[in-house]
């Protein structure tokens, strides 16, 4: 009996000659990789359990999940990989190179035929090429680095006919979506599926990479697609050589084949929450969005790139609306450049960014807010994943139409005019009068036990970190507070409610950010003293109604860490309980008294 594709591939990078499913062998691996996802658990390992490198010449790092290098913790692990990379001359696709699966097929590095693993769970796109790419956990990838091998269980093989003739207006995106509407998620679970056809046979390499990229998301191994010309004439392009085809013996067996008619396709969205939860675009027409994306690993490629620029030349994108686009390679950026559609994009009023995985990995554009209705060429919508707002899947003339209507439509039912925004005709202004509301007037002498902390310029980085700048709700502010202070990294460990804080000069310089104030509230520090503090910070914690209160000398205080401490806001005095000494402070203002009592600015 005659193997599939992937048993060939399998046993051709094993010691086996014939291998069946449910074999576990040992397979060699021809490109071992790992990203700035995931690369430092692999460094980790490799250090930790005292590993070598295999083959520096098959291993790699690829940075694309956070190519603008904008995320401090995806600095932190991109500089541990680099500088573990040059220890052992390793080479990095750093940042400006783009997806890490797309540089694997424009570098030769992947060809068909070929085994390839990374820490990326779409590294089954290289089926587009006909070659086996599988991500997996960094124990995986490091034990690829050490050995060259890792062992794989064969899996059954489906074989999925597509027959009759493509409609024109069925992008590969489409096929992927009617391909989820028909199999699900779990109908292809833990299968290697091969795709025929005649029709097949036609599709382009990027077309082949659309389709491949979401195998993740049917639940299958691997979406393999036998090479044709235009992809073994592109991989020997890349890889400076000849190849040999691959291709499944002609008795080889299936554990399933399916017939499908293409030629009953129809152009689909995927509906917010699933991949395989998809409808007729048509049926959802008219529904209005925030924002459009296109790229990822699925609709990054130059072809799809053309197609949005064929539909935006000359148009608008909807007021209100951003259209975010995302090459998927360096190299394919440079391409839209020489062909003018980053004029057209721009142009157009789209936001380009720099090539990587974008929003996916929510390490760069393309993620969305609460709310907030988005059409994206993605190949995931799973709740969370592209941001905490709703999103549709759907093709690359798809988005860039939607985009330039306001609403969810196609490139053939573009209107004249967008839809718009319009203001909320039910909002009632307030007409109560504030000096008739009632207010629980704030203490104005407090007592605790202090933190004297004896450094100057202590800014808003270390007190509240700008990772952490996406935390809007005051109650979640607190754990934050001091954590990039050095020596005071556990204070809100040990912290109690009603504590004070003492500090030196310029306390609070740097950042206008806000929670630098709200996470003392949130830890319910009582207040903090200073012999000043930042401009920006002063306002803020006024207007926040948050205590705080210069001083002009601490001497005669005899003052120690941990003393209690009492302080009256109103007359400036501020007493060493412990000590039973004292010494006078600056008062609060009276534009500050009246804000504290009253709770706040507003």
């Amino acid at each position: 009996m005659g193997l599939t594709l992937i048993e060939k591939i399998i046993a051709n990078h094993s010691k086996h000659d014939v291998i069946k499913p449910g074999d576990i062998v040992d397979i060699e691996i021809d490109v071992r990789a790992a990203r700035d996802f995931g690369g430092p658990n692999v460094v980790k390992n490799i250090e930790d359990y005292h590993l070598g490198i295999d083959d520096v010449s098959k291993t790699f790092f690829t940075f694309d999940t956070n190519p603008t290098g904008s995320d401090q913790k995806y600095a932190v692990n991109q500089q541990i990989v680099r500088k573990f990379a040059r220890k052992y001359g390793i080479k990095v696709f750093d940042i400006n190179q783009g997806i890490g699966t797309h540089t694997m097929i424009s570098e030769g590095l992947s060809i068909p035929g070929g085994t390839a693993v990374t820490t990326d769970s779409h590294a089954n796109i290289l089926g587009a090429i006909g070659a086996f790419g599988q991500g997996m956990g960094d124990k995986d990838i490091a034990a690829a680095f050490a050995k060259g091998k890792v062992w794989f269980k064969v899996p059954e093989s489906v074989k999925i006919n597509l027959n009759g003739k493509r409609p024109t207006n069925i992008s590969a995106k489409d096929i992927t979506l009617n391909l989820l509407s028909i199999f699900g998620a779990n109908q292809l679970l833990g299968y290697s599926v091969e795709i025929y056809g005649e029709e097949v046979d036609k599709l382009s390499l990027d077309e082949r990479i659309t389709i491949a990229s979401m195998a993740t998301e049917m639940g299958a191994i691997i979406l393999l697609f036998t090479p044709n010309q235009e992809v073994i004439d592109y991989c020997e392009k890349a890889a400076g050589r000849s190849l040999e085809k691959i291709k499944a013996d002609a008795d080889a067996h299936y554990s399933k084949v399916f017939d499908i008619d293409l030629s009953k396709f129809t152009r689909k969205v995927s509906l917010p929450g699933a991949p395989h939860d998809t409808a007729n675009i048509d049926d959802r027409k008219q529904t209005k969005i925030d924002s459009a994306f296109i790229g990822s690993c699925t609709n990054g490629r130059i072809e799809d790139l053309r197609e949005a620029a064929r539909i935006l030349k000359d148009k608008k994108v909807a007021p209100g609306v951003v259209l975010k686009i995302v090459p998927s390679t360096d190299q394919i950026w440079n391409q839209a450049y020489d062909e003018g559609l980053i004029k057209i994009f721009k142009d157009s009023g789209a936001l380009v960014s720099n090539a990587g995985c974008a929003g996916c990995a929510a390490g760069q554009v393309g993620q969305n807010g609460p709310g907030e209705i988005t059409i994206s060429t993605g190949n995931r919508n799973f709740p969370g994943k592209q941001g905490k707002g709703d999103v549709y899947l759907a093709s690359p003339s798809a988005v860039a139409a939607s985009a330039i209507a306001g609403y969810i439509t196609t490139d053939d039912d573009i209107p004249a005019e967008p839809a718009i925004f319009l203001p909320d005709q039910n909002i009632k202004q307030s007409t109560e009068s504030h000096s008739n509301k009632q207010y629980h007037e704030e203490p104005t002498i407090v007592e605790g036990r202090v933190w004297y902390i004896k450094e100057d310029n202590i800014d808003t980085d270390m007190i509240f970190h700008n990772r952490y700048l996406a935390i809007t709700e005051l109650s979640e502010m607190g754990p934050y507070i001091f954590d990039n202070l050095k020596g005071y990294e556990n204070f809100t460990k040990q912290c109690k409610k009603g504590d004070i804080v003492l500090v030196q000069k310029n306390f609070g310089s740097g950042s206008s950010r806000q929670q630098a104030v709200d996470g003392f509230k949130a830890l319910g520090i009582s207040v903090i003293l200073a012999e000043s503090f930042g401009a920006i910070y002063e306002r803020n914690a006024i207007n926040a109604a948050m205590p705080i209160m210069t001083y002009n000398s601490l001497e005669g205080l005899k003052l120690e860490d941990g003393d209690q401490i009492k302080v009256d806001f109103e007359t400036g005095t501020i007493e060493n309980l412990s000590k039973k000494t004292q010494v006078q402070g600056n008062p609060f203002s009276e534009v500050q008294l009246e804000i504290y009592k009253t709770g706040g600015l507003f």
